[in-house]
C-alpha cells in the first residue's frame, strides 16, 4: 500500500467520525427524543410557559459574568472562539444566561411578571466524554422571571417530576438546600474560609483553588481528601436570615403540599455563581456517578449582575441524554408504533399513477410511501411490510387498465377493488366502521 492510499484512507477514516464526545441520532431513536420533546410541550404548557429560542453561542462575559469565573465550566469547559471581527465568542454550556440576556436585550420586564418561559436544544461543555455526559448535549430547561414567589421554586420541581412521572420513572430522589442570598452566604462564606484554611493542605487542588473564591463550592467535592476535611462543619442553615428561612420552609411546605418527597442536602450548592436561596437535583442512582437528571433553583441576582433591574428569578435544566439511559436502563419503550399509513406498490407501467397517488394520499394527511428503486411487486410488498404500512394500494397493469386499485388491509389481508378517485373516501369509511366496531 502507498503512502497516498494510506493517506487517503487517514482522511476517510477522519471523515467517517463524529468529533469526539459528540453522538448522531439516528432516525430510529429519534422517534423517542420526539415523543419525550412533545411530553415536554404539553407539561410545559400546562404549567404556562412558552418556549425561547437562543442562539447556540453568545458573547463570551455573558458566561462569564454570569455562571461565574471560578466555577468549573468557566476555567475549564467552554468552547471559546475568536470570530473574523476578533470577538470573543462562547458555544453556549447552559440555557440560563442566555434567557437573562434575552430577557434584558428585549425588555421582557417590561412586561406583565413573570416571564415563564422554557427551552429545549444543544449545550456544549469539553468534558471527558463518559456514559451521560457529552461535549455536546441537549437540555430541557424552564426559567420564571420575576417573581420570588416560592411557588415557582417547587414548581420547578413539580414540571421535571410530572414528566417522569408520565415516563414511569418512581425511583428517583430530589435532594433540596437552601445556599442563602448574599448577605447571609457571605457570613458562612468567612465561616468556611475560617474553619478551612488551617487545613487547607489536606484538599485536593480544585478545592485549595476555590477556598478563597468560591468556598461553598468546596461543599460539593466529593473526593475522599476534601470529605475528610469537612467533617464537623456547621451547616448553612445555621447562618440563614430570617427571610431565607422563611421562604425555604415554604418550598417545603409546598413541595409536601404536592406530595412530592424530598431529602434535605446541605452540602448541595450546585456548580453555577448565580445560585440564591433554593436549590435542587433530581437524582437516579443507577445511573452512577453521572446520577443527576435535573437540577436548578433560584437566582434572585444574576439579572442585575448582566446590567438589568433587580430581579427574583428561578428555574431547572435537565439532560436528555441521562433521562434516554434511565429510560434504557428501565427498558422503557415509548408507546408510539413506527409505521405509515398507506404504502402505494405498482408496476412499470403504473409509475406515473402511483407517484400521483402517493402525493394526493399525502396532501390529505395520509403517511405515504413508494417503491423508489423499480423493483417487483413481491418486493414492493415486503417493503410495506417492512415499513408496517396499514394498508397497501396496488397497482398493476390489470388495476390500471381499469381505473380500480387493490387496497389491502394489511393485518388480515382483506382486500377490495377501489377506484383511484375513491381511495381516500374508501379509507377514512373502513376508519369510521373500525371505530363503530368498537363503540358496539
Amino acid at each position: 500500500m502507498n503512502r497516498q492510499t494510506c493517506q487517503e484512507e487517514d482522511v476517510l477514516d477522519l471523515l467517517a467520525k463524529t468529533p469526539r464526545g459528540t453522538t448522531d441520532i439516528l432516525p430510529s431513536a429519534s422517534l423517542l427524543w420526539q415523543y419525550i420533546e412533545g411530553q415536554l410541550a404539553e407539561i410545559f404548557r400546562l404549567f404556562g410557559y412558552k418556549e425561547i429560542r437562543t442562539p447556540i453561542f453568545e458573547e463570551t462575559e455573558l458566561f462569564e459574568r454570569g455562571i461565574g469565573e471560578a466555577t468549573d465550566i468557566v476555567e475549564k469547559e467552554m468552547y471559546t472562539f475568536a470570530d473574523r471581527a476578533g470577538r470573543s465568542l462562547t458555544l453556549r454550556p447552559e440555557g440560563t444566561a442566555p434567557v437573562v440576556r434575552a430577557y434584558l436585550q428585549h425588555k421582557l420586564y417590561g412586561e406583565p411578571q413573570p416571564i415563564k418561559v422554557y427551552y429545549v436544544g444543544p449545550m456544549f461543555r469539553y468534558e471527558r466524554p463518559q456514559a451521560g455526559r457529552s461535549r455536546q448535549f441537549h437540555q430541557y430547561g424552564a426559567e420564571a422571571l420575576g417573581t420570588q414567589d416560592p411557588a415557582t421554586d417547587a414548581e420547578m420541581i413539580a414540571i421535571p417530576m410530572e414528566l417522569y412521572r408520565r415516563l414511569g420513572l418512581e425511583e428517583l430522589q430530589v435532594e433540596l438546600n437552601s445556599i442563602g442570598c448574599p448577605l447571609c452566604r457571605d457570613e458562612y462564606r468567612k465561616y468556611l474560609i475560617e474553619a478551612l484554611g488551617p487545613k487547607a493542605d489536606e484538599l485536593c487542588g480544585d478545592c485549595q483553588r476555590r477556598l478563597s473564591r468560591n468556598p461553598l463550592r468546596v461543599l460539593d467535592c466529593k473526593s475522599e481528601s476534601c470529605n475528610a476535611v469537612k467533617v464537623g462543619l456547621k451547616s448553612i442553615h445555621d447562618f440563614l436570615c430570617r427571610e431565607c428561612h422563611d421562604h425555604f420552609e415554604q418550598v417545603k411546605a409546598y413541595l409536601d403540599l404536592l406530595q412530592v418527597p424530598y431529602a434535605i442536602n446541605p452540602k448541595l450548592v450546585r456548580g453555577f455563581d448565580y445560585y440564591t436561596k433554593t436549590v435542587f437535583e433530581i437524582l437516579y442512582h443507577d445511573l452512577g456517578a453521572q446520577s443527576a437528571i435535573a437540577g436548578g433553583g433560584r437566582y434572585d441576582g444574576l439579572v442585575e449582575e448582566c446590567g438589568g433591574p433587580a430581579t427574583a428569578a428561578v428555574g431547572f435544566a435537565a439532560g436528555m441524554e441521562r433521562l434516554i439511559l434511565t429510560l434504557e436502563d428501565k427498558g422503557w419503550r415509548p408507546p408510539i408504533a413506527d409505521c405509515i399509513d398507506v404504502f402505494v406498490a405498482g408496476s412499470k407501467e403504473a409509475r406515473t399513477t402511483v407517484v400521483d397517488t402517493v402525493f394526493r394520499l399525502r396532501a390529505l394527511g395520509w403517511s405515504a410511501e413508494m417503491d423508489y428503486s423499480d423493483r417487483s411487486l413481491r418486493a414492493q410488498m415486503k417493503s410495506a411490510n417492512r415499513l408496517n404500512a396499514t394498508w397497501t394500494v396496488i397497482i398493476g397493469e390489470e388495476e390500471l387498465a381499469n381505473r380500480q386499485a387493490l387496497v389491502r388491509h394489511m393485518a388480515d389481508g382483506q382486500q377490495e377493488a377501489v377506484p383511484f378517485d375513491a381511495i381516500h373516501d374508501w379509507l377514512l369509511q373502513q376508519i369510521d366502521n373500525s371505530c363503530q366496531g368498537v363503540k358496539e
